[in-house]
């Protein structure tokens, strides 16, 4: 075989395999895509939380507890002292 024939071989392979891999991934992307619509169309829509069972929001600090924290932050540096 001469050089030129090699390279014409080589190039007709590679512009089958190209061809090949893009024509498998473009059928992979309509499966998936198709595989999703009918996810969706099966699958009900979920359903929304109520008001109602939300946590509500957290409570303000008293002053009192905040007194508390600090005293024992206060004494807990006083005995850890280095």
């Amino acid at each position: 075989m001469s050089d030129s024939q090699l390279i014409q071989e080589g190039l007709s392979l590679m512009a089958f395999g190209m061809g090949f891999v893009f024509v498998f991934l473009t059928l992979l992307v309509f499966a998936t895509t198709g595989m999703s619509r009918l996810v969706m169309r099966f699958v009900p829509a979920p359903v929304k939380e109520e008001a109602s069972r939300q946590a509500p929001p957290p409570a303000r600090t008293d002053d009192d507890v905040m007194a508390a924290i600090s005293v024992a932050v206060h004494r807990y540096r006083q005995r850890h002292r280095r």
